[in-house]
């Protein structure tokens, strides 16, 4: 079942509609069908054929997204009844944006930042129009643009993703991939790092990573049990108080174990 915020986000190759079917049962909260980097050139034409006629049909239970390749995907695809978002790569101006919003008018986008250009242009971008209903990274190609060796090297961009979407009334953005798919111990810690970034959620590009995803961005039980008491007191007792323990809550403390119960499912 689709989860109420989506956390898992499972890219898959738009040459192999059979594999899109398949990942419609994977677990994930969202697939995303490529046509861009996970299609070799000469596949290209049947990958925006085959996805097509797959978005022909009503929407499926697990939202369907699609990283396009070129705008002869979007005008392909735009409309269609099975299509949830349209994924924009290597965007660097919000003019960008508004090209692809007018060609897919009514279209969710969201646009991935992809070059230190991208970066510096991420608030414009995350605000640049109405259908953006999410940012991000693409960690892959902004690494080889910065020369960036050491994951380090990538934190402030991925600072300045989130804030940029929080700045825009966006909703967290989702990690970018984790490339090498048998350290599921990397991804976990991978993943708990980009939570303490301000992440919410990750792309995915094997089922077998969907499940650490899932453990390390949903709420634990500690964090669930200082969240329920934290709202209890404050709906006992309103405006700022101190907990029996010391801590002090206000409102803005409040919101936030709010947003660690809907997270949780509570």
């Amino acid at each position: 079942m689709t989860a109420a915020v989506p956390l898992t986000w499972l890219y898959v190759p738009g040459d192999r509609p059979e594999v899109v079917r398949k990942a419609q049962d994977s677990g994930a909260d969202v697939v995303i069908v490529d046509l861009e980097d996970a299609v070799a050139p000469d596949r290209k034409e049947y990958a925006r054929a085959a996805t097509a006629e797959l978005l022909s049909e009503a929407a499926a239970a697990v939202p369907i997204h699609v990283r396009v390749h070129t705008e002869a995907d979007v005008l392909a695809l735009a409309g269609l009844p099975g299509l949830a978002e349209l994924r924009l790569p290597k965007i660097t101006h919000a003019a960008s944006v508004h090209h692809i919003a007018a060609v897919a008018p009514g279209v969710a986008l969201c646009p991935l930042l992809e070059s230190a250009l991208g970066i510096e242009h991420a608030y414009s971008v995350a605000a640049s129009h109405p259908q953006v209903r999410a940012i991000a990274l693409g960690e892959a190609d902004l690494r080889a643009d910065l020369g960036v060796r050491e994951d380090a090297g990538l934190d402030w961009s991925r600072s300045r993703v989130v804030v940029a979407a929080r700045a825009a009334g966006l909703a967290p953005p989702a990690q970018s991939v984790f490339p090498d798919v048998r350290d599921l111990d990397g991804l976990w810690t991978s993943c708990a790092h980009g939570r303490a970034l301000g992440f919410l959620g990750r792309a995915a590009i094997h089922p077998r990573q969907l499940p650490a995803i899932e453990r390390a961005f949903r709420p634990t039980p500690q964090e669930i049990e200082a969240a329920a008491e934290i709202v209890a007191a404050a709906a006992a007792d309103e405006g700022a108080l101190a907990l029996p323990d010391g801590r002090f809550v206000d409102a803005a403390v409040v919101a936030a174990a709010r947003r660690t119960l809907a997270l949780a499912g509570e």
